[in-house]
């Protein structure tokens, strides 16, 4: 693990800990991915707000009893991929 990997693996352990959520999954590399997607297929500030929505989302899924965590996680990903796929072939504004 190199160490802007490893940076932001403490980083999310340390936000799961001050949450009490502690030993939550969370796919980094693919909450970093749709960032990247949402930055440049929609604009730039997109990426926090696309990662934040998905993450409110999914917490009301499970919360709600919709689904467990992984479901409600890949639903809500999956619904922002394709928003933001869509985005990117209708053209980004930047």
């Amino acid at each position: 693990m190199d160490d802007r990997n490893k940076l932001l693996h403490d980083w999310t352990e340390q936000l799961l800990a001050a949450f009490e959520i502690d030993g939550t999954d969370v796919d980094i590399d693919a909450v970093l991915g749709l960032a990247g997607k949402a930055a440049h297929g929609v604009v730039r500030p997109a990426a926090p707000l696309t990662t934040f929505v998905v993450g409110y989302a999914a917490g009301l899924a499970v919360g709600s009893g919709q689904a467990d965590e992984q479901l409600a996680m890949r639903s809500a990903m999956a619904v922002a991929d394709a928003l933001c796929a869509r985005a990117a072939a209708e053209g980004s504004p930047e």
